[in-house]
């Protein structure tokens, strides 16, 4: 049975630290910018971690 190829898009939206955890960037952060809070621009700039079913799921695409 030949090996499962990486999923390309899923390597290129998501990061797997060394430590297992799964980050991504918030969506709509470019988008209209002009009527968000500073806070929440703010936050919006950092990754933030995905965790449970999804998490999984997407370690799964990635680490092959």
């Amino acid at each position: 049975m030949p090996k499962q190829k990486t999923h390309r898009a899923a390597k290129k939206r998501f990061k797997i630290l060394k430590s297992g955890k799964v980050l991504h960037q918030m969506s709509n952060y470019f988008h209209k910018n002009v009527k968000k809070r500073p806070k929440a621009k703010r936050q919006a700039r950092h990754a933030k971690e995905l965790t449970g079913r999804p998490a999984k799921r997407i370690k799964q695409m990635i680490q092959n």
